[in-house]
């Protein structure tokens, strides 16, 4: 398996569709990386040379953030949010929907399963 960036992307899998195994990468950028470093992405990962490979991670530090500086990155801009209070940040604090979705119904995926009641048996 070719390593990028820390990252074992899978070797079966075509160039442009591999590269999205790193966090940070979708498809857009998958092909703006291989059409500046002149990789064909067609190609399987396997076959990729090792100059390739290099050609590719260079191109992706000085282009992307990418991985844990990424993260780290995000996960800062929150606990800004929260810091100052605002809106975004309480929702992020009290674990609601940030964006503006519903919470009457749905928004099971951010307030988490819901509170099981009554089923309690005597003993």
């Amino acid at each position: 398996m070719p390593r990028i960036l820390g990252v074992d992307i899978p070797k079966e899998k075509k160039v442009k569709i591999a590269l999205r195994y790193i966090y940070g990468i979708g498809p857009s950028n998958s092909l703006v990386v291989l059409q500046n470093t002149g990789v064909d992405p067609e190609k399987r990962a396997s076959e990729l040379t090792e100059e390739e490979i290099s050609k590719i991670t260079a191109f992706i530090q000085s282009h992307y953030k990418v991985e844990g500086e990424l993260k780290r990155q995000i996960a800062q801009n929150i606990r800004r949010l929260i810091e100052i209070g605002c809106y975004r940040g309480i929702r992020h604090k009290r674990g609601l929907p940030v964006r503006g979705q519903r919470t009457r119904c749905n928004a099971r995926t951010r307030k988490g399963p819901r509170p099981r009641v009554g089923g309690l048996k005597k003993t």
